[in-house]
């Protein structure tokens, strides 16, 4: 039976995602308590999401105790309350449902996709984890090995797991955004129960939460059960966060970094760049696209597919709530990592100083648009989308329009971009190469 409500619910979904195009429709209000709730009403087919976006991300922890707000994207599934542990997932799965969370440096979200007449049962889930998490030793210890699995397997296993890593630590010297989102085990097994508990009551409170509800509802008794279930939560206190400033990279800097995981070395050049909420950071954007987006970006035709130097190449443009780290990396065939960076250098000379085609400059923005079309068409992808423009940009309504800023993007403004940000005393010039044994 469990099996057929699940296929159930992924077929609603199915048909959910191919749903056309078009204005995304929202309602916005406030509680007293200080949630922020985003409503949008969609009958095109009888599924909903609830999803909850708290503010709180790597960026909030203490120095000393990285990789809290992420270990609490798995503490909070332990119970609650009136949730038994290990519980959780079995009554979403009973009740035809599925549900996920994830992490940022920026944000945490949590959601819940049920078929429509299971409303009640996914507000009263999200407020049961706001209101009533249960935070005990058991849990911690439980979710600390899960953490420490995932660290192995997504990072330390893997090859090339740890430039993200390598890059930050490098970029940044004062941001916060300097350490990785899934933190330091060693700073998680020192962090005493009391820590984890004050964190959540720090940070998961209502006035730093975004609940949107978004597909088959009836938008007025959706505010009921809203009231029902959020409105009597406390309010907490306001968080204030201090601004920190991060030194512009004025000379360049030439680091490496070993990894046993690799047999071919790589190179990376980083470069700190502006807020995702800049105009430039869309500019931006579009230059990776133009180098790397594709078997026929500059890039990749260059190394890749003409002269055959590198067996991987992309750019990207890391874009976060503060900063935004820009990234472009190659692997070369053989070893010679100056002759990526030469050939990598050579491209970024002439987008400083030539445009694009008006025949590049189009594709890029067919792209953009089928990427933007495709973000929103799932219930899931809408409600993201509306929590994180909210919470991140402190404008729901890019949802219709973020479109607009890319199309107004120009080819100088590309060209500018490139010449402001993207020069060689600005870098972190990263070598990534493979870990020798020790010689016994």
């Amino acid at each position: 039976m469990k099996k057929i409500k699940l296929t159930l619910t992924a077929f609603l979904l199915s048909i959910a995602s191919i749903t056309m195009a078009q204005k995304i429709d929202y309602e916005e209000f406030a509680l007293p308590n200080g949630l922020d709730v985003i409503l949008h009403e969609d009958h095109t087919a009888p599924v909903v999401t609830v999803g909850v976006m708290y503010h709180v991300g790597a960026k909030d922890e203490k120095p000393n105790r990285t990789g809290f707000a992420h270990f609490f994207e798995h503490l909070l599934f332990e119970g609650t309350k009136n949730i038994k542990r290990g519980e959780w997932f079995k009554i979403v799965s009973s009740h035809g449902g599925e549900n996920n969370a994830n992490t940022t440096d920026d944000r945490t979200y949590y959601y819940e996709v049920f078929p429509s007449n299971n409303l009640a049962l996914g507000l009263w889930m999200e407020s049961e984890r706001m209101r009533h998490a249960v935070i005990n030793q058991i849990g911690v210890d439980t979710q600390n090995e899960v953490v420490k699995e995932e660290k192995r397997l997504r990072y330390d296993n893997q090859p090339y797991g740890h430039f993200l890593e390598a890059i930050k630590d490098n970029v940044f010297t004062k941001h916060p955004y300097k350490h990785t989102t899934i933190g330091k085990m060693a700073d998680l097994d020192a962090a005493s129960l009391d820590e984890f508990i004050a964190f959540y009551k720090k940070f998961y409170i209502p006035n730093n939460a975004t609940l949107v509800v978004a597909g088959d509802i009836d938008k007025a008794q959706a505010k009921k059960l809203i009231d029902k279930y959020f409105a009597s939560i406390p309010k907490g206190k306001d968080i204030v966060r201090n601004k920190v400033i991060e030194e512009p990279i004025t000379q360049e800097k030439h680091t490496v970094y070993y990894d046993k995981n690799i047999q071919k070395p790589a190179i990376m050049q980083a470069y700190l760049t502006p807020s995702m909420k800049e105009r430039d950071a869309y500019a931006l954007d579009l230059l990776s696209s133009y180098l790397s987006s594709g078997k026929s970006s500059i890039l990749y035709k260059k190394l890749v597919d003409k002269k055959k130097l590198a067996l991987m190449v992309g750019a990207f443009n890391l874009s976060q709530e503060d900063y935004g780290t820009y990234i472009i990396f190659g692997i070369p065939i053989g070893n010679d990592l100056n002759v990526i960076t030469k050939e990598i250098d050579e491209e970024i000379a002439k987008v400083q100083t030539d445009l694009i085609s008006e025949k590049d400059y189009q594709k890029l923005l067919n792209k953009v648009e089928n990427n933007f079309v495709n973000s929103n068409t799932g219930m899931q992808g809408i409600a993201n989308n509306l929590a994180r423009y909210h919470v991140l940009y402190g404008n729901t309504d890019l949802i219709n329009k973020e479109l607009d800023i890319y199309k107004s993007i120009t080819r100088e403004d590309i060209r500018n971009v490139a010449k402001k940000y993207l020069n060689k005393n600005q870098r972190v010039l990263l070598e990534y190469l493979p870990k020798k044994e020790a010689t016994k």
